[in-house]
């Protein structure tokens, strides 16, 4: 048994909590995750029954990399000039199925509707996180691979920290990021990196431009991370390439005490938002409350930004193999604002901080 038909068997078990004879899978990463194919286009079906294996719905473009990818995984070609809810409707319909369920988060209204009308005999079901719940518990070739993803992520950092200098614009630092990154063997950046220098790091999705640079405040933010082979990292730095000035030191400080008391309070079984209010509670009482405006943080995986969430509505509790980011800040408009971000994996008996980038004060000093 491979990893992938483990996890959809696995899969099956939640289909049978749900009452479904089968899920039509659409979202790109969850086919990814559940059968190791890591193309486009294509939507698998999953069933429950023994005497009908699992299908992988694809195009031409992709039959000799699914040899390569996934040998053992039936698949149906879909041929030029065929439409893909037809071709889906088909082969479902080949399935006689009492129940489908539907990604209801991946799939078009339009593309539903042309389903719901094609499978007139099929019970339609629309279904919310069933593979991401799964995807959230990472195994042990999940979280090398976003080890990887992280190293190749604090290597481009180490590059991009010795070549800061005055009058690099924000924007020239992002794209020698993604360059880097790239050198060190990743696919890409994680996302568009996040560089605010000054005032403008008070926006916490700030893009970066190329009027604003170096030199011209004390200070800059840098958020970025790598995708690796499949697998991405998230980290945050705020770096002085000036003047420490007490304002910047006392508003760091609160950041970091924030973020270390809510890395403390991660272990299984620890409710999610328990884990924000730990940091979240930091910042108020030092009378930053109100500029602390998101969430704690958020899975990675195949996706940057996947489940769980650690953020104040969270109330189930964290388990082991869960990766997260611990991301509290402080943004005060006209000034700027201090972000500090870690990537943290959930273990048997407590955590373990995957990122390794300095980030005591003194030692965020170019």
């Amino acid at each position: 048994m491979t990893v992938f038909s483990a996890r959809r068997d696995k899969l099956r078990k939640l289909l049978k909590q749900n009452s479904l004879a089968a899920l039509l899978v659409t979202d790109e990463r969850n086919v990814t995750y559940l059968t190791g194919f890591t193309g486009d286009s294509s939507y698998l079906l999953v069933t429950l029954a023994k005497k009908s294996p699992d299908l992988l719905l694809t195009d031409g473009r992709y039959t000799e990399q699914l040899g390569d990818e996934c040998p053992d995984l039936p698949i149906a070609v879909r041929k030029t000039g065929v439409a893909m809810a037809p071709f889906t409707a088909e082969h479902v319909a080949a399935h006689k199925l009492t129940s489908l369920g539907i990604e209801s988060d991946a799939l078009s209204i339009s593309t539903f509707e042309k389903l719901r009308t094609a499978l007139d005999s099929t019970q339609l079901a629309l279904t919310e996180s069933l593979v991401e719940s799964l995807r959230e518990i990472k195994d042990k070739g999940e979280i090398e691979e976003i080890r990887g993803a992280i190293r190749i992520a604090e290597q481009a950092f180490g590059v991009i920290r010795h070549a800061l200098r005055p009058g690099r614009s924000e924007k020239e630092i992002a794209d020698e990021l993604e360059y880097q990154i790239r050198l060190f063997g990743g696919t890409c950046g994680a996302f568009p990196s996040i560089i605010g220098v000054g005032p403008r790091a008070a926006l916490p999705h700030g893009r970066p431009i190329a009027e604003s640079k170096i030199g011209d405040y004390d200070f800059v933010l840098i958020d970025w991370g790598a995708r690796g082979r499949l697998y991405h990292s998230d980290l945050t730095r705020v770096l002085t390439t000036g003047k420490l000035l007490p304002k910047l030191e006392k508003v760091y400080r609160v950041v970091l005490a924030a973020q270390k008391a809510a890395i403390a309070a991660i272990r299984p079984g620890a409710i999610m938002h328990d884990v924000d209010a730990a940091a979240r509670s930091v910042i108020a009482r030092a009378g930053f409350g109100p500029a602390f405006s998101h969430s704690l943080g958020h899975g990675i995986g195949l996706a940057v930004h996947e489940q769980p969430r650690l953020a104040p509505e969270q109330k189930r509790p964290l388990a082991a193999g869960m990766v997260v980011t611990v991301e509290p800040g402080i943004y005060l408009p006209g000034w700027g604002g201090v972000r500090i971000e870690d990537d943290v994996l959930v273990t048997r008996d407590g955590h373990e901080v995957l990122t390794s980038v300095p980030k005591e004060l003194e030692e965020c000093v170019v």
